[in-house]
């Protein structure tokens, strides 16, 4: 009786075992080969204000695979507004996983419940907002300026922020509120992220000479990065300088000059005058950097969008412009007097990047492009 037993059992695991094999192939049939879903990559744009950071983040936003948020570290900055930028370092890595994860929860700490898409910092620069299913209005294909999507795509929950992340192959972030590299670390060694750095950098002098022209607009940030007593004093926005300059130093050499292993093929230094120079071959090495396909409509824009008549100036404009004289307008416009105090407190980014130094007004007016910004070229 318990050999007739046995007997029965193993037929039917056979029998299981035979539908269940039956099933799998009919399955792989109908659905065709099983592929494994390629993880996301993950790029995040590391610079400072006024560096030709918007329009960079740009040349990514408005690529059809990637998802994109400029500066969500903003909301973590406006909420602790009286801690440094050194201890709110942790909070903003924290918040740039989770959204290169596409878990938007972590947003809960920083805005209000009732928050809807609109309410996310320069949301309508994300072309991946102002399109489905984030947006309705568009293709995802278009390319979409922050006007035309703000008039029409603002009235979206913000759990459609998660929903369209979820569909993109890449995921990027701009980010200025990173002083150090090595806080991202971990970052690196996350199983869960394929992380990549874009580390953009611009002249020194062209970037005060920004800031001066937009003190109201920084001037919460400004007082984080070196204190609001400091900022009250004439020196206050050189010292604002310093602190930038000494990041860009910082971020450089734990990239490119002590790399540890899980750096290797991670971090891309991209000057923005090398862009605006030749706007077509630079965009080409960030999206190759990024796995990335430049297709011929984001080929047409790049150019056209870099070769207006526009001479930018207001926050966060990215507008199309003649993106090269905007580059050197500081050579034209900034006093020698003030040339030389930011020269002094950013010497040692200024070399180690490739700045070259003027020496007088004469020689400032003068000196060729290829000059100021031909050396130790990405």
């Amino acid at each position: 009786i318990m050999k007739s037993r046995w007997v029965q059992v193993l037929l039917i695991l056979a029998v299981l075992s035979f539908l269940l094999i039956h099933f799998q192939f009919l399955t792989c049939s109908n659905n065709g080969p099983m592929e494994e879903k390629p993880s996301p990559v993950h790029i995040l744009i590391l610079s400072s204000w006024r560096s030709g950071s918007s329009f960079t983040g740009q040349i990514f936003s408005q690529h059809p695979s990637v998802f994109y948020l400029m500066e969500p570290a903003w909301h973590v900055w406006v909420t602790m507004y009286q801690n440094s930028a050194k201890v709110l370092q942790m909070a903003v890595r924290d918040l740039v996983r989770s959204v290169f994860l596409c878990d938007m929860s972590v947003f809960d700490a920083y805005m209000s419940s009732q928050k809807k898409k609109s309410d996310l910092f320069q949301w309508e620069t994300s072309r991946a907002l102002c399109s489905p299913p984030a947006c309705d209005s568009f293709s995802r294909s278009d390319i979409i300026t922050a006007g035309h999507c703000r008039t029409v795509c603002g009235k979206y929950p913000f759990s459609k922020v998660e929903e369209a992340c979820k569909t993109y192959s890449h995921v990027a972030i701009k980010e200025v509120r990173f002083f150090d590299l090595k806080v991202l670390y971990p970052l690196f060694i996350d199983p869960s992220l394929n992380l990549k750095i874009i580390h953009l950098v611009r002249d020194p002098r062209a970037v005060f000479r920004s800031r001066e022209n937009t003190v109201a607009d920084l001037k919460r940030d400004s007082d984080i990065v070196v204190g609001s007593q400091k900022m009250k004093g004439e020196m206050g926005p050189y010292d604002t300088m310093q602190e930038i300059c000494k990041s860009h130093v910082e971020i450089y050499k734990a990239g490119r000059q002590a790399i540890p292993s899980f750096l290797k093929d991670r971090y891309l230094l991209v000057r923005y005058e090398d862009i605006v120079r030749d706007p077509l071959a630079k965009a080409a090495q960030m999206y190759r950097f990024a796995e990335l396909h430049f297709t011929p409509e984001l080929q047409k824009w790049v150019h056209n969008i870099t070769h207006g008549k526009g001479q930018g100036g207001q926050a966060f404009d990215i507008g199309s412009r003649d993106a090269l004289s905007v580059s050197e307008a500081w050579r034209k416009t900034f006093p020698f007097q003030k040339i030389e105090k930011v020269q002094n407190v950013c010497k040692d980014a200024m070399d180690l990047l490739g700045y070259r130094l003027v020496q007088s007004e004469e020689e400032q007016k003068n000196l060729s492009l290829d000059l100021l910004f031909g050396q130790n070229s990405s």
